[in-house]
């Protein structure tokens, strides 16, 4: 009789816990960059790079969003970037939409919500077209790692503060 009883509390639990998403995406979620991109993907041709959005180790279609923050011969320019799908989930292609002159910094995140914590961003640094650093900001939490906000200040000391190998290039 007392099992009897307690059956229908072990299938509610799982279901509630399924239909709540706080629950389902606990954890923030993280963000990789992969270049180049795959030549011989249709969804991915011509390319300049892919976005990985992730929860945990899981591929989740989170919205990807992005800017590029540049300066192009001494003016500085901002540009809102769009993302195609592809048929891998997760994986989202970013085509050249800044161009092959100047200083870029792309800054590409992923979303799983609203507030804190719930947003991973990657800064990708190009100079003359080629890409020289991918970064995650991240910050630690106890025993984890996790990506951090990434302030305006530190976007623009991205194109400041060039390596020196980046900046004979000029």
């Amino acid at each position: 009789m007392r099992f009897a009883s307690l059956l229908p509390s072990v299938l509610v639990v799982p279901a509630l816990m399924a239909a709540t998403p706080d629950v389902a995406t606990a954890g923030p979620p993280w963000i990789s960059i992969e270049l180049p991109a795959n030549p011989y993907d249709a969804a991915s041709r011509g390319a300049y790079l892919l976005v990985h959005a992730f929860h945990h180790g899981t591929p989740m279609n989170f919205p990807v969003t992005g800017r590029a923050e540049g300066i192009v011969k001494g003016e500085r320019k901002t540009i809102t970037l769009t993302f195609d799908r592809t048929e891998r989930p997760g994986v989202f292609a970013l085509r050249n939409q800044w161009g092959v002159e100047g200083e870029w910094t792309l800054v590409l995140s992923v979303s799983q919500g609203k507030g804190d914590g719930n947003a991973a961003t990657a800064l990708v640094q190009i100079s003359e077209g080629q890409v020289f650093s991918v970064q995650v900001p991240t910050e630690q939490r106890g025993e984890w790692k996790v990506p951090r906000a990434v302030t305006l200040a530190e976007v623009e000391a991205t194109l400041r503060d060039r390596p020196t190998r980046v900046a004979a290039r000029r």
